[in-house]
């Protein structure tokens, strides 16, 4: 009788860690202060990440997918385009842990989003209606920008395989935000998928069972979405907006 084959589900990615901190750390992006005694773990198949603009976090989602082979504009490693970042440092200095390594996926970069839609429209010149089999069977340009990232995430986001996102919530409405989180509910009950998302928005950073890594200053650690600035600062203003902005308003006129 033939063995029972055993796989391992999701989170395929375990660690990253720097073995050996590198010693020449005057060069972006190893200049990043958050990179001191980086150690994430990942243990559920959603993890998010939150920090303020510039903590470095879509610089680490980069990385991730530099290591995985994806395009880090945006894509996997079938898609062929100019990159507008350079990790390759930081990817070589730190370890990878993986159980298993897998190599397929999508790394979603809201910042070259455009550019990923035009590499698209350039291969159907040559493909045809092919080239948009994976991504609502028409061009992203020629849908709204958050219809665009919906189409993505609805086709193109399924089957064994690591998922980044890096700020997806930057073309959604609330309500498609809402659609985002069941999609990302369908991947995690797959047992097929894992998620690393970095984000802004109180509703993603919500994800029920998810792993929120919270980036301030040099420091990077596992806390609850309540207690991050981003959802502080929200609840304040929507509990009494008028009073927020006239508190903030005040502050700048004085």
């Amino acid at each position: 009788m033939a063995k029972e084959r055993f796989e391992l589900g999701a989170p395929f990615l375990k660690r990253v860690y720097f073995r050996e901190p590198p010693k020449d750390r005057a060069e972006y992006p190893l200049s990043l202060p958050i990179l001191d005694g980086l150690d994430l773990t990942f243990s559920t198949p959603v993890t998010v990440i939150v920090g303020e603009n510039g903590s470095g976090k879509s610089t680490l989602l980069e990385t991730i997918a530099y290591h995985c082979g994806f395009n880090v504009s945006g894509g996997n490693r079938d898609h062929v385009y100019d990159q507008t970042a350079d990790v390759a440092p930081l990817a070589d200095a730190l370890t990878f842990a993986w159980r298993p390594k897998v190599a397929q996926g999508f790394f979603m970069r809201a910042e070259s989003f455009f550019n990923f839609a035009g590499y698209l429209d350039e291969m159907s010149s040559h493909a045809g209606s092919v080239a948009y089999a994976s991504y609502g069977g028409s061009s992203l340009h020629r849908q709204s920008h958050g219809e665009a990232f919906l189409s993505l995430f609805e086709n193109r986001f399924g089957g064994k395989g690591i998922y980044i996102l890096d700020e997806p919530e930057a073309a959604l409405s609330p309500q498609r935000q809402i659609q985002l989180l069941a999609i990302l509910r369908a991947l995690e009950e797959s047992g097929e998928a894992q998620v690393i998302m970095a984000t802004h928005s109180p509703i993603l950073m919500a994800y029920p069972n998810a792993d929120l890594y919270y980036l301030q200053g040099d420091t990077i650690r596992l806390a609850d979405y309540r207690d991050t600035g981003h959802y502080r600062i929200t609840r304040r203003f929507l509990e009494n907006p008028d009073a927020y902005l006239r508190e903030i308003f005040d502050r700048f006129d004085s």
